[in-house]
């Protein structure tokens, strides 16, 4: 093997493969790279050790977005509190109960519990959705990807059945966090939220946007750091989408090849990490889904939420939530994916050593 200096883009790739680690440097170079005949290789390599891995398999997850009031105001989501155009629900229990009941019924064996950080919901709230969902479906695994707690209500929803939690940390670099975010949220609170619902126990999963407004080389350099050195169980990546109602609302968004890109790292990096191809993926291209399964993804997530409110919860314009993205069109999603050779499965698809 050359020196580390000397080494070319997919000499990276195949230590990258080999040790899950680069550094600083390396990853700033490897991440710079846009030709095409790198990323295809990145490609299959990443497809390659996903298949070693979780074979043809894709988990499906049932997404029930139950609120979409935030006390936050992030420059870039379309549900930020100062966005007073916003059509603002929330979700009963028995509104939640009666999604699950009907992804059980299709399926799914997992419920994603995801909404603004909305404190209406607290901690006792909270802990009597996870009890009733877990008593009703106790074969099913529980995500919650509610935002920033105490590490005491995270161990309260532990304690409660919920399984995991999705908390992307949106950038590892503090002054493009800064950038993205209002002065009182901070990225050292972010991670260490992260670090808490690791120690507690959740399979716990954080995550990036893709060309999001100030993002470099050395910002995703920082990314795949955090990411090598925190050991996620589970990461969201998706492209940065603009909303018309945020001060980025006239940026570009991220792209679906630089998303692929990262996403075939990820998998490189991470091998038996949970990967969703995401909703965002599939709004900047009709087969962005399919193509980032066979970057690496492992996971779905189509939409359980009540069809009267799927078009409110909107972090970013035009997004998709009926159709293939609909949990009422998981058969029409197996065609597809059967047709890049794939199939879903009735499985909770926990992360696994």
């Amino acid at each position: 093997m050359p020196k580390r200096e000397d080494m070319t883009t997919y000499e990276l790739l195949e230590h990258l493969k080999e040790t899950g680690s680069l550094e600083k440097e390396q990853w700033i170079r490897l991440l710079s790279s846009k030709k095409t005949e790198v990323r295809a290789f990145a490609k299959n390599m990443a497809a390659e050790i996903a298949q070693e891995h979780f074979g043809n398999r894709i988990f499906i997850r049932g997404l029930i977005e139950f609120s979409n009031y935030c006390k936050n105001d992030c420059l870039y989501c379309g549900i930020r509190h100062s966005n007073r155009y916003a059509s603002r629900y929330r979700l009963s229990l028995d509104d939640i109960l009666d999604c699950c009941h009907k992804g059980h019924a299709l399926g799914f064996r997992t419920f994603v519990l995801q909404s603004g950080e909305d404190h209406y919901f607290n901690d006792e709230r909270m802990v009597e959705i996870i009890t009733a969902i877990k008593s009703r479906h106790p074969d099913c695994a529980l995500t919650l990807s509610i935002g920033e707690r105490s590490r005491g209500a995270y161990e309260t929803f532990f304690a409660a059945g919920a399984d995991r939690y999705l908390l992307r940390h949106e950038t590892a670099n503090t002054a493009h966090y800064a950038s993205l975010h209002p002065q009182n949220m901070r990225l050292q609170t972010r991670l260490q939220c992260l670090q808490n619902l690791r120690e507690i126990g959740f399979q716990t999963g954080c995550g990036l946007m893709v060309g999001s407004p100030g993002q470099t080389a050395e910002c995703l350099a920082e990314d795949f750091l955090f990411m090598q050195s925190f050991q996620p169980h589970m990461v969201g990546i998706g492209p940065f989408i603009p909303h018309h109602e945020t001060a980025f609302h006239d940026r570009p968004a991220g792209t679906l090849e630089q998303t692929l890109f990262l996403l075939s790292l990820t998998r490189i990096m991470l091998k038996n990490v949970l990967l969703p191809a995401t909703t965002a993926l599939a709004t900047i291209h009709p087969e962005g889904r399919e193509q980032g399964i066979l970057c690496g993804a492992n996971v779905v997530m189509p939409n359980l939420s009540p069809t009267k409110v799927r078009g409110n919860y909107l972090l970013y314009d035009n997004k998709r939530n009926m159709g293939d993205e609909a949990a009422e069109g998981l058969s029409r999603l197996n065609e597809q994916l059967e047709r890049i050779g794939y199939r879903t499965v009735r499985d909770r698809g926990d992360w696994c050593e």
